[in-house]
């Protein structure tokens, strides 16, 4: 079904690439129809114009829609994410913030039990 749609998509692309590259120009200087004279053509410059920009609009809104609904089946089996896919397992369980837990009181009970140990004799040094 995606990809249907996708094809679809992608032709309208195309045709509503090729419209608008068509269409004249409001300044005169990029127009491919050519300024001017209506010979014996199929229709007229004022008809032709008409004829493109409702091809334009229907095209515009096909493309649209084709848009939308290629964003809601890519998200129809969206399911939610988690950051973490297992809880992590702890040897200790933190103390509650409420008694002293936090990581601040954690590192001066560690620097309080380093500085109570005594420190180990260094070997003399050679000079």
């Amino acid at each position: 079904m995606q990809t249907v749609i996708i094809v679809l998509h992608l032709m309208i692309v195309a045709t509503l690439i090729a419209t608008v590259l068509l269409q004249k120009s409001e300044g005169g200087a990029l127009g491919m129809g050519g300024g001017g004279g209506g010979g014996g053509g199929f229709m007229s410059s004022r008809g032709t114009a008409n004829l493109l920009t409702r091809t334009t609009s229907v095209l515009a809104v096909g493309f649209f829609v084709t848009s939308l609904l290629l964003s809601w089946i890519a998200s129809y089996d969206r399911k939610p994410a988690t950051v973490i896919d297992a809880p992590a397992t702890q040897s200790q369980p933190a103390p509650p913030v409420s008694q002293g837990g936090g990581v601040l009181d954690t590192l001066k009970q560690q620097d309080q039990r380093d500085s109570q140990q005594p420190a180990a004799p260094q070997p003399p040094r050679s000079q």
